[in-house]
């Protein structure tokens, strides 16, 4: 194995959706100072929703255009694009215009939609592109992709993004024969360490390094050894290579069948029924639907009411369980169906616990006890655990069976998160089902 090329991916991976991530985790230092205010999440939401025509556009391209997509050139369009966008932020948040006399943050918006197209179209394009290395780099792939979550979220850690002091806030109250005196606490965000202009300078740079890892991981000469027998050209297997000597990678679900076996499906190598396939693609959904957009929507109203120690640490743990099912999954890769069943079952009951706890904000389970907060860190770390390591080995049992299985992989990746934004929206935005809790002032029964 080589050390080098495990690197390479991990960086590639990494560009996969840190300008999105990184976007979120500085919202409460840029929704004080442009004119949307808290309204920007909802409108951040839509504006991802809609950047999912890319990899229609992609996955279309390869159904019915099957090799006419140039799928190294379109990856680096997307990275390019994206290390642009994030530069240009830096520049241009705050940047307002008057639409139909009222303030609006055109350029923030309007890149924000490139930058979603850019990570929504990755999803298509880079899982597929990991077809040309062995196996193994794929789980190292995804690492970087936790990574992408990761790195912002400490960056805006150091950064000091949304830290609150509780202060003692005096108020008087004025009756006609006598007046009285109340103490409260009022919730005070500090000053944040360095300014979001430069946290969008990093997520550009952090671009930066992904597109010149891509740039190796196809030019590279250890790379180019490191590359899977099969040959693929714009997605397409280059059949100028099926007289060599180089026999076809056998796939790893199948290394203790007969290779005479009869084929259960048309899809990828047959190793699955069409029943299968159905079940894996659900579940890859559902994860993806809880995991990338159903659970993080409601994280501030599950962990707030026990306390910003415990809503920072949720998310930092949060953070750093993603890589860490990747790197699990790379010693321990089981592609049991059944134990993909349970760990699903464990993640999403998991996921339901910190899903009533936001139900029941500002007043959840335990929320004046010290127990509560540690119960909920705990929720979401094995929310976040579990259902890593079920995306991880789906992906490992789809590269199995071909780029096209990776590609559909992207897509329906895609759709589960579009269902899960759907989903959502109108509960948090539209109708406010839910009810945030204040950090210094949480009074419960």
């Amino acid at each position: 194995m080589s050390l080098l090329t495990h690197i390479l991916a991990c960086l590639f991976g990494m560009g996969s959706w840190v300008s999105i991530n990184g976007l979120w985790v500085e919202l409460p230092l840029i929704v004080p100072q442009i004119p949307e205010g808290w309204y920007l999440p909802s409108y951040l939401s839509i504006l991802i929703q809609m950047a999912n025509v890319g990899p229609l556009f992609v996955t279309l391209m390869h159904r019915f255009r099957p090799g006419a997509l140039n799928e190294t050139a379109v990856i680096y369009a997307i990275i390019g694009l994206g290390t642009l966008a994030s530069f240009l932020l830096g520049f241009f948040w705050k940047e307002t215009v008057v639409v139909a006399g009222v303030p609006r943050s055109v350029a923030l918006l309007v890149l924000t939609f490139f930058l979603a197209a850019v990570d929504c179209t990755s999803s298509v394009t880079f899982l597929p592109f990991m077809m040309r290395l062995k196996p193994q780099y794929l789980t190292t792939y995804y690492i970087g992709e936790g990574v992408s979550g990761l790195l912002p979220a400490l960056v805006a850690l150091i950064q000091g993004v949304g830290v609150v002091h509780c202060l003692n806030n005096t108020v008087s109250l004025n009756h006609s024969l006598n007046s009285s005196v109340t103490f409260d606490l009022q919730a005070q965000y500090q000053p944040a360490n360095f300014s979001a202009e430069v946290f969008f300078f990093f997520l550009s740079a952090m671009m930066l390094v992904s597109l010149v890892a891509f740039l190796l991981l196809n030019y590279h000469p250890a790379v180019a050894r490191e590359h899977s027998s099969g040959r693929y050209t714009n997605g397409v297997k280059d059949e100028s290579q099926k007289n060599r000597k180089w026999a076809e990678q056998k796939p790893m679900m199948d290394t203790c069948e007969p290779a005479n076996q009869k084929r259960r499906s048309s899809f990828g190598t047959g190793a699955y029924s069409w029943m299968q396939v159905f079940y894996i693609f659900v579940i890859l959904a559902w994860t993806n639907a809880l995991t990338n957009v159903v659970l993080p929507s409601v994280q501030s109203y599950s962990c707030m009411p026990y306390g910003n120690n415990a809503y920072h640490l949720s998310a930092t743990m949060a953070a750093v369980s993603n890589p860490l099912a990747c790197f699990i999954a790379m010693f321990l890769p089981i592609r049991s169906l059944l134990l993909m069943a349970a760990l699903t079952v464990v993640g999403t009951g998991a996921g339901a616990y910190i899903m009533g706890m936001a139900v029941l904000s500002p007043c959840p389970l335990l929320v004046n006890d010290t127990s509560g907060g540690v119960i909920i860190v705990l929720a979401w770390i094995v929310f976040v655990l579990t259902l890593s390591y079920v995306k991880v080995i789906i992906g490992v049992i789809l590269r199995d069976e071909g780029h096209s299985a990776l590609v559909w992989c992207g897509a329906v990746v895609q759709l589960g998160s579009l269902l899960g934004a759907v989903t959502m929206f109108p509960l948090v935005s539209v109708y406010s089902f839910f009810s945030s809790g204040d950090p210094c002032n949480t009074k419960c029964p």
